[in-house]
């Protein structure tokens, strides 16, 4: 799935590291949408990819999907995959009320868990 070399529809800027990177690898993964995975090397710098394909938060994960404006944002790009693949592995509940609640969990997780770890 996520190769380093072929060219995709759809790539993923990210590092390693970050939780919020592995999140969105997985829903990949979990849904089999092909990508291109591209690791960002923080110590060099950012990439002029990532700078003007995300201008505010300059930061990772990043998805570019064809010619589309780029998606940034974990939690944002998860609910992204599940409305173009929603034939495969539904990721967010159905009902209203439970997607709410998924997302203010991954929210606090976010906030509470992950930033703590001081993670890109």
């Amino acid at each position: 799935m996520g190769s380093t070399g072929n060219k995709s529809e759809i790539r993923l800027l990210g590092t390693t590291a970050s939780p919020y990177v592995n999140r969105v690898q997985f829903a990949l993964n979990l849904k089999s949408i092909e990508y291109e995975y591209v690791q960002e090397d923080f110590k060099a710098g950012k990439s002029e990819l990532l700078l003007t394909s995300n201008p505010v938060h300059k930061k990772v994960p990043l998805l570019l999907h064809a010619d589309k404006p780029p998606i940034c944002e974990s939690q944002i790009i998860v609910e992204y995959l599940d409305e173009i693949r929603p034939d495969l592995y539904q990721l967010l509940p159905s009902l209203s009320l439970d997607r709410a609640n998924s997302r203010f969990w991954a929210t606090y997780i976010d906030t509470k868990v992950c930033s703590c770890l001081h993670l890109p």
